[in-house]
């Protein structure tokens, strides 16, 4: 990791925190399911100028158009869906926490369902971890003290799990250009949140929403995810996937930050709790702090 990749990584877990913050204000306006359908078009017609300016071709084979429309329903479609969904009713800052369980999931399901890895105890103990930092942010509501919709809780973690199956599902990309594999699933969840939108955009009309409201859409299409997809493969292609995934410790602290700023949201006491069992089960998930200190 050098100055230069540090320098991308938080800019890129900004960007990712931010997202959090333009979706809460969008949604404000625009129902989710059509806000999903405009942050996907964006960036697909950004990254198709982008291969169009590089001078690469884009595939149109069977089997990979298959594939790509496979990987945008669950890297894009579903978890946006269920993440803007969720925003309707929870802060920015707790959707991010929720989903930041991404990495949990994707172990599980590589290493435990499909056993792409190895099971290895301190990537079990993160788990444990993580799940025990789960729970205690869903307590209060288990237990009817709460005041966050468990249901729009449920809703990110529901993402972050979708999130894990595309990551196991990705292996399939690895001889593709990552920008292909990126245009591919924008394209492919474009088509498929199309007539989605149409069918539950309801009374709503484009001219309703607030010029604010459109610089934060064009932000989550052209900044947090076009934009974004760019500098992760460039710190993937530079770093490698153990350092690109720190990205998912920068990104709550960020959407914390950004939506105590703007939208004065502020954290409950087992909410706190929950996200600092997390972050531990994240770093014990990784393993690198525990190699040096000599415990893996």
């Amino acid at each position: 990791m050098t100055m230069a990749n540090w320098f991308l990584l938080f800019l890129l877990g900004t960007i990712w925190g931010g997202s959090f913050l333009f979706a809460k204000l969008a949604v404000a306006e625009i129902p989710p399911l059509v806000l999903v359908f405009l942050r996907v078009l964006i960036a697909g017609v950004a990254l198709h100028i982008v291969l169009r300016l590089r001078g690469i071709s884009f595939p149109l084979s069977p089997g990979l158009i298959v594939s790509f429309l496979v990987m945008g329903l669950l890297n894009n479609a579903v978890p946006f869906s269920l993440l803007f969904w969720g925003q309707t009713e929870i802060s920015a800052g707790l959707a991010s926490i929720l989903n930041a369980t991404t990495p949990i999931f994707t172990f599980v399901i590589a290493a435990v369902l499909l056993q792409q890895e190895a099971v290895q105890f301190h990537r079990a103990a993160g788990v444990v971890l993580g799940i025990a930092g789960v729970a205690l942010m869903l307590l209060p509501n288990l237990t009817g003290a709460g005041h966050d919709p468990l249901w729009a809780q449920l809703a990110c973690l529901g993402a972050a799990l979708s999130y894990g199956l595309a990551a196991a599902y990705a292996k399939r990309f690895k001889d593709l250009p990552p920008i292909i594999s990126a245009t591919g699933q924008l394209t492919g969840s474009s088509l498929i949140m199309l007539p989605i939108a149409v069918l539950s955009s309801g009374t709503w009309a484009v001219t309703s929403v607030s010029l604010e409201v459109w610089a934060n859409v064009l932000a989550l299409g052209l900044v947090a995810t076009a934009a974004a997809y760019l500098i992760y493969f460039r710190v993937l292609a530079d770093a490698g996937a153990t350092d690109a995934s720190l990205v998912t410790l920068i990104v709550p602290a960020t959407a914390i930050l950004f939506g105590a700023i703007v939208l004065d949201e502020c954290l409950t006491g087992f909410q706190i709790g929950g996200l600092g069992l997390l972050l531990l089960g994240l770093l014990v998930l990784d393993g690198r702090i525990l190699r040096r200190l000599g415990l893996a």
